[in-house]
């Protein structure tokens, strides 16, 4: 059944961030960390470096041995060992003697500085010193990049690489994170094809496949994608099969009120529907439902209105189920041309923002037209009751990389 009374964007957000998530956790191999929400604060486990340790190849000395070394008054120390990184030496280093040594190498017994191999002269077992070097010379110092017991990271830390190799210096081998989401998706439509140049009549290319799994991954979940003639038993069945097994569902198409779309009805069936119909441009069909406790997102078939509505009320709520937290950031620019909008709707106008001049264009195409966000970067967001906006005033734009996390 059709809902007559049509919710703002505000209410249907509300709506959607007031449902219960119940965020789970997994432990993970560290190797297959990036990317994911961490799940636990990280506290080191072991100093990093554990030893003193050489920060470059050189020489391992007592620094007050060469304390007066210089070109007219040389030191000469004799080379009694040589230590490579992952060994040590067994000798105490004493006055007139050196260590060679490599980078990271643990620091003889006895040495307090590194002197650097192209700044002495070696012959015949013994190096030439002509300046001095002070305490703790090129010496990497225990526990100075990683202290046993300091926290390095909090819970909620979106991992890349860096994190990684950082929590991997701390000890840890396995992580806790925030399970994926895993999102399933029925793409309804007798009319949709695979990407061809073969096109039969009547025909046309389900390109939302494409954008949503890439979408979904942004939002750091599972995408599982299947495509659903309109039959009524056919999408029934699916719809019941899919609420079982995944955290949320996305349906396309079939939001209208025209005859032949039928997913409204059949959620209503399941379960209910408390959204249908925002006074939203584009993207005025969105639906969202409920079937136990499992939220179905119902958007629309054409494209470019898909995009609108994930972002504007399905991208949030799947991070949010793994506990990021992210708000619709928007800022002001200053209009380059009339924009045009509805006054009584919530107007999403895809537009090209010149970050350097602080303004922002709106692109001129018709509704309808894909590759208009190839030609954009940015939203410019007309709230209900505002109407046109004049060349030169301030109005608020969304940027697309604001939308996607780190």
């Amino acid at each position: 059944m059709y809902h007559s009374n049509i919710l703002n964007v505000q209410k249907t957000r509300k709506l959607i961030d007031d449902i219960k998530i119940a965020v789970e956790t997994e432990i993970i191999d560290l190797y297959d960390g990036n990317s994911r929400v961490l799940a636990q604060e990280i506290m080191v486990m072991i100093d990093v470096p554990p030893f003193n340790r050489s920060a470059m190849d050189g020489y391992a000395v007592i620094a007050n041995d060469v304390s007066t070394a210089s070109e007219s008054n040389p030191k000469y120390l004799k080379v009694i060992d040589e230590v490579g990184a992952g060994s040590i030496s067994n000798h105490h280093l004493k006055f007139g003697e050196a260590i060679q040594i490599a980078t990271g190498a643990q620091m003889p017994s006895g040495a307090d500085a590194i002197i650097m191999e192209e700044d002495v002269e070696s012959s015949k077992g013994k190096i030439k010193v002509v300046s001095p070097v002070s305490y703790n010379n090129d010496v990497a110092l225990l526990g100075e990049d990683l202290k046993k017991g300091e926290v390095i990271l909090s819970e909620g830390q979106i991992l890349g690489p860096h994190h990684l190799s950082v929590i991997a210096s701390a000890g840890y081998k396995e992580i806790a994170v925030y399970k994926k989401p895993q999102i399933g998706v029925i793409i309804t439509g007798n009319e949709l094809v695979e990407p061809s140049i073969d096109i039969k009549p009547g025909m046309i290319i389900n390109s939302n496949k494409y954008a949503l799994n890439g979408v979904i991954k942004d939002s750091k979940a599972v995408s599982y994608i299947e495509q659903c003639q309109d039959n009524r038993e056919k999408l029934r069945d699916s719809v019941t099969e899919a609420v079982k097994k995944y955290d949320a569902v996305i349906t396309t198409g079939g939001t209208a009120i025209s005859k032949g779309d039928l997913i409204v009805g059949i959620i209503e069936e399941l379960g209910e529907v408390p959204v249908h119909g925002v006074s939203m441009k584009p993207g005025k069909p969105f639906g969202f439902g409920i079937i136990n406790e499992t939220p179905v997102f119902m958007l629309s078939g054409y494209p470019v209105a898909v995009a609108v509505q994930y972002d504007m009320f399905v991208r949030n709520f799947i991070l949010k189920l793994q506990n990021i937290n992210k708000e619709i950031n928007m800022i002001t620019a200053i209009a380059g041309e009339n924009v045009r909008s509805s006054p009584d709707k919530y107007n999403v106008i895809r537009a090209d923002f010149k970050e350097d001049d602080g303004v922002v264009y709106p692109i001129r195409t018709k509704a309808g037209i894909n590759k208009s966000v190839l030609m954009s970067n940015c939203y410019i967001i007309v709230e209900e009751g505002v109407g046109k906006i004049k060349k030169g005033e301030e109005c608020s734009i969304l940027k697309y990389s604001s939308l996607k996390v780190c």
